[in-house]
């Protein structure tokens, strides 16, 4: 990816923490209907505020199964042969 595509999906908004929480409204409303939101602290960059549905497709969460066992059951490894016999085990002697 060139430099200028990387640019291009930064946040163009930037927002002074302070200013950020006085206007916390506004700043969810523009990361919704614009996109991601910069939060500043002491003029470093330190957080950004993005929609739910840009979180989930980064994220990959959208992706993941509802369940453990639809996890599973997708699993490429769901049909492979596992051997789980194994030796009798008899114990050992315990002096008491």
């Amino acid at each position: 990816m060139s430099n200028s595509k990387k640019r291009s999906r930064l946040p163009k908004t930037r927002w002074q923490l302070q200013t950020a929480k006085a206007r916390f409204s506004e700043v969810f409303r523009r990361a919704r209907s614009e996109g991601p939101q910069l939060i500043t602290r002491q003029e470093k960059e330190a957080v950004v505020i993005l929609p739910a549905e840009e979180f989930e497709r980064l994220s990959g969460r959208s992706n993941q199964p509802q369940s453990l066992v639809r996890f599973f059951a997708e699993s490429p490894l769901a049909k492979v042969k596992i051997n789980l016999k194994r030796k009798r085990d008899f114990g050992r002697a315990v002096k008491l």
